[in-house]
């Protein structure tokens, strides 16, 4: 069988997105070819099975021209794959979708957000399959009968217990993006608790924060602050995901 995988980002250093060069090395084992259509890349490195192709998003394109490279290589490609796998981005579904219906293409839709929208419901809608991690997702609540719980898709090997590693004592780690819909303002008020009981700890906060989301980080600064004077919170920007095993390993909780 032959796979194209859509997918937002394709860099192995990417801080949020980087686990997925590793989602495609495990396509590459199971498939004959691998053809992967992502917004933007950086740096990977694949067997000759694979191919990536960029619409543009690390060159600063315009939406046009996405929308043209898009429709370029799903038709220039389409006699290299029979099956669409569509990594959280739904409006991949909702344009290429009834192409790929009609080039008889099966499609499958992982999506674990707990939101959705027009869009959303009309990617299930063309989907053969959607997949998810959390029963409390879109995907999940709304395609019950095509739809498929899965694993979070981690590599074990990769994140395994490093027992040699000399963890900070009494530490706490939150690491990935700064958002709303992680609740960090949740932990932060947790340790406060902690705080007020005189009980001695480190939080480390490691992660960056979208544009939209500027509101919400300069929040939780103010929520830390004192905390953050006593030495017990600690922000640090994202890393690459490569680097996220030895910072879980330095940590307690």
């Amino acid at each position: 069988m032959k796979l194209l995988v859509l997918t937002q980002k394709v860099d192995t250093n990417d801080p949020i997105l980087g686990f997925f060069h590793r989602w495609i090395l495990e396509f590459a084992k199971h498939y004959e070819s691998v053809v992967v259509i992502c917004l933007g890349s950086g740096e990977y490195d694949f067997p000759s099975n694979v191919k990536i192709y960029s619409l543009g998003k690390e060159g600063g394109q315009s939406r046009l021209k996405y929308l043209f490279r898009f429709y370029k290589y799903i038709w220039r490609e389409r006699k290299n794959y029979d099956q669409v796998f569509v990594h959280m981005n739904s409006e991949y579904v909702v344009l290429g979708g009834f192409l790929w219906r009609f080039w008889g293409k099966k499609i499958m839709l992982w999506n674990n957000h707990a939101y959705g929208n027009l869009a959303t419901w009309l990617a299930l809608k063309l989907s053969h399959r959607s997949f998810y991690t959390s029963p409390f997702s879109f995907n999940a609540l709304q395609s019950r009968q095509k739809g498929r719980q899965m694993p979070v898709g981690i590599d074990p090997e990769l994140f395994r217990r490093d027992e040699d590693a000399k963890r900070k004592e009494n530490s706490l780690l939150f690491l990935g993006r700064i958002s709303p819909v992680k609740n960090l303002n949740l932990l932060i008020e947790a340790v406060k608790l902690l705080d007020q009981e005189g009980i001695n700890f480190v939080l480390n906060i490691v992660g960056d924060v979208a544009s939209k989301d500027i509101g919400y980080f300069e929040k939780m600064k103010i929520m830390a602050t004192d905390l953050e004077n006593k030495g017990k919170v600690k922000f640090f920007s994202s890393v690459p995901n490569s680097l996220v095993p030895k910072i879980y390993n330095e940590n307690e909780i």
